[in-house]
């Protein structure tokens, strides 16, 4: 079964989108109906399938995430005992935890069955920048 790793450059926290190489990997390596699942290969990012369309909607996304689980610097988390790599690891561990590594995306004719404004997303969680790898593989 096909397999293909991509890496991101991430520039600190943020969405960013990887739709069209899942989607060309998907037409060049599948004539027919299957599952393509995306997995990426960090504890502190994570993926989502989040609307392409609207940037607020990413900003609101990124706010609720800093609210929900602030820096480890902020007081409300000093009870964080994981605190070597920098006030941004650990919670960045917490929010890849609450979101998930891989997505499963079906396939019909080698093309993604997403929806008309659904899209692909690396969830870079930690604040300085990273080179990070997605898994994609197709089953079918």
């Amino acid at each position: 079964m096909p397999l293909h790793r991509h890496q991101l450059q991430t520039a600190g926290p943020g969405l960013y989108e990887f739709t069209p190489v899942a989607a060309n990997f998907a037409r060049e390596h599948s004539a027919s109906d299957g599952l393509l699942t995306a997995f990426v290969r960090h504890t502190s990012c994570s993926l989502v399938i989040q609307e392409n369309a609207d940037p607020d909607v990413q900003r609101d996304l990124q706010g609720f995430f800093r609210r929900l689980v602030p820096p480890g610097d902020d007081p409300s988390m000093a009870w964080l005992a994981h605190t070597t790599e920098g006030p941004d690891d650990m919670p960045a561990h917490i929010r890849a935890a609450l979101t998930q590594t891989s997505i499963g995306i079906p396939v019909e004719g080698g093309r993604l069955m997403l929806g008309t404004w659904q899209g692909l997303y690396l969830f870079e969680h930690r604040d300085r920048s990273h080179r990070r790898e997605v898994v994609l593989h197709l089953t079918g």
